[in-house]
């Protein structure tokens, strides 16, 4: 039921862009190689349609039409002396004795006998003759199958072409160059990380004023990997690297090297190196380096495939250039640990620069930067709203900004407010809210002493993380939510795990309490906190028992690498110390969180019914709760709740 996120893991070892574009195209001919002019076949379309159109629109005569009625009238009358009889269309035209011509319509058998002895008594005469045929419609239905079946093989032709030519490109470099002319990017739009620009200003150095460089002799690192979580910005970085240098930049992600046939990743390394040779002064930005940069003659396969040959290639042409060629290649990744090492080498990515997760100021400057275009109204505080997003990136914090406009303008605001704000952190954190989840009375009452032991503890415990906020409705998987606020610190203590895993057990314990049975709402606290007990264990050197030795709880990336090592690392004997000790950390937090809830059981009782009838409340409330239910003093190093 309980949203309850893992403790991150300790910190590793210490230790203008340019506007989009394309090659500019070769000529400026209109014609197609080997065919018509573009405009050719629509304009030939256009003008047989036309003149269809217009021979059957166009008045073809200006005389009189008469009706059957009027055309024997007159024939009685002595008017007409002579007429023509179309056969087909059954119109009549002739002349009256006035010199009027006129045309008529008649039914298929005219004349009959009566209208023959008519016709004859009043001495008119008549001849029948054929409908005269429009000479384009007859050419028109005789050129059609040949104009179609002409233009199908134009067609054909043309695609055969296209595909040729993609088969002969397609060794060719797919990156996306970037023109230097306009540089749209650079340093001053990138908020904080000023350690991070320090650093890669090196780079900027070099491509401005490479003789100062050549001058005293050093020698500016060939390649620089960006390393760090994702949405940090690493992408960012580079563009801005090519824009305050003002050079060429080409981009180009790993997965674009990779195809179906065999070479054809090493030729576009090829063709891209090429491509930056042209440019002179330029910057290579690879991302995602590790699809193409993975440690080689790992898996059961071998290690003769496409992707290292395509690794070897590149590591070739970074070897086949000097610094001085004024080529600097830039690339990114969020997994270090799988690269070749011949890859990380000196010489080839000398030097690797770290982009972590933004620090408080440097997420307040984030937020202002993307709060910029955004109406704010005057209660909304971005300094509160930093110290209230530990632990999010760049990315995070812009999709916390634009959540919180979406809410102002479901709320019909006309400014984003702070309500707003709150709002999308819970979203962004919790997860959506889940309307359509409607629990049973008996269900809400177990989902608030559940939550409610968590929050008891979270407050009673000396080195857990504040206490933010803890509800009963439905989120995301949830059926309820304690949410804490971690605080800014780079390394955990003992004690501070200790306090994790006894607040995860506080809800499976406060349920066991109070109604005497368990359920299957605890699931996720257990995994959470059996997860960071092993760590402790295996990891973090944090048992007595087993002391100060450390065994990788990664997985193997390759099946291969898995076999190879055969899995384990130690004994059947230490195995079995591990695992005792995991069960012991597990089995002592929950005695220790029943000794607390036992203790604070009228507080528990107290928080579970606010929760029902509130369904949601603050940690300030649920420390109030427990001073009053407790007396003067809730524990004496009891955390203080943040404020929302």
């Amino acid at each position: 039921m309980s949203n309850l996120p893992p403790p991150p893991p300790p910190p590793p070892p210490g230790r203008g862009g340019q506007q989009p574009g394309s090659q500019p195209p070769q000529g400026g001919s209109k014609r197609p190689v080997g065919g018509w002019p573009r405009w050719a076949i629509p304009v030939l379309l256009a003008v047989l349609v036309g003149t269809l159109v217009l021979n059957q629109v166009w008045p073809g005569t200006t005389d009189d039409e008469l009706s059957y009625t009027q055309f024997m009238a007159a024939v009685q009358g002595d008017k007409v002396t002579s007429f023509d009889l179309t056969n087909g269309t059954n119109t009549i035209s002739g002349e009256l004795t006035d010199g009027t011509k006129f045309t008529s319509t008649v039914r298929d058998s005219f004349p009959n006998e009566s209208e023959t002895a008519t016709l004859k008594e009043h001495n008119v005469d008549w001849t029948t003759k054929e409908p005269s045929s429009n000479w384009l419609l007859s050419w028109a239905s005789l050129l059609l199958p040949f104009i179609l079946i002409i233009g199908f093989l134009v067609w054909m032709n043309k695609r055969a072409q296209g595909q040729m030519g993609n088969v002969m490109s397609i060794g060719r470099s797919r990156a996306k160059t970037y023109s230097a002319d306009k540089p749209s990017t650079t340093f001053s739009d990138i908020a904080g990380y000023e350690g991070v620009k320090q650093e890669i200003t090196e780079v900027v150095d070099f491509l401005r004023m490479p003789e100062r460089f050549k001058e005293i002799g050093a020698r500016v690192p060939k390649g620089m990997l960006l390393v760090g979580p994702p949405g940090t910005g690493k992408t960012l970085f580079a563009r801005a690297v090519a824009g305050e240098a003002g050079v060429g930049f080409l981009s180009v992600t790993g997965s674009d090297f990779m195809e179906m046939f065999v070479g054809v990743g090493a030729s576009r390394v090829r063709d891209l190196f090429a491509q930056a040779r042209k440019l002179g002064r330029a910057i290579i930005f690879i991302d995602e380096i590790d699809s193409i940069g993975r440690k080689r003659g790992a898996g059961l396969g071998g290690g003769h495939d496409e992707r290292e040959q395509t690794l070897n290639q590149m590591l070739a042409e970074m070897d086949g250039f000097e610094t001085s060629e004024g080529i600097v290649i830039l690339a990114a990744t969020n997994r270090p640990d799988i690269l070749d090492p011949a890859l990380l080498r000196p010489g080839r990515f000398d030097r690797q620069i770290v982009v972590p997760l933004p620090e408080n100021e440097e997420r307040l400057a984030i937020l202002k930067v993307h709060s910029r275009d955004k109406r704010m109204g005057p209660d909304v505080d971005l300094e509160v709203m930093s110290k209230a997003t530990p632990g999010m990136s760049g990315a995070d914090l812009a999709n916390l900004v634009n959540e919180a406009a979406l809410f102002a303008v479901r709320r019909g605001s006309k400014q984003v407010e702070r309500i707003d704000f709150e709002n999308a952190r819970d979203r962004v954190v919790m997860g959506a809210r889940r309307e359509s989840l409607v629990l049973s009375a008996e269900e809400r009452r177990a989902t608030a002493i559940h939550e409610g032991g968590h929050a008891i503890l979270t407050v009673v415990l000396p080195h857990a993380d504040p206490l933010h906020k803890v509800t009963i409705l439905p989120r995301g998987m949830a059926l309820g939510v304690t949410w804490s606020l971690p605080e800014e610190r780079h390394t955990y203590s003992k004690e501070y795990f200790e306090d994790v895993i006894c607040r995860a057990m506080g809800g499976r314990v406060a349920e066991k309490i109070v109604f005497g049975h368990l359920n299957s709402g605890a699931a996720n606290d257990l995994e959470q906190a059996t997860s960071i007990a092993r760590r402790m264990v295996r990891e973090w050197g944090m048992s007595d028992a087993v002391g100060p030795m450390a065994w990788s709880g990664h997985q193997q990336v390759f099946l291969g690498e898995d076999l190879m090592t055969q899995g384990r690392e130690y004994s059947d004997d230490t195995a079995k110390m591990i695992d005792g000790e995991i069960a012991r950390i597990l089995h002592e937090q929950e005695a220790r969180a029943t000794e607390l809830l036992r203790k604070h059981r009228v507080a528990l009782d107290a928080v579970a019914e606010e929760l029902l009838e509130r369904e949601t409340i603050d940690g300030a409330d649920v420390a109030r709760l427990l001073q009053d239910s407790f007396g003067d003093s809730i524990s004496p190093e009891a955390h203080t709740p943040v404020e929302g």
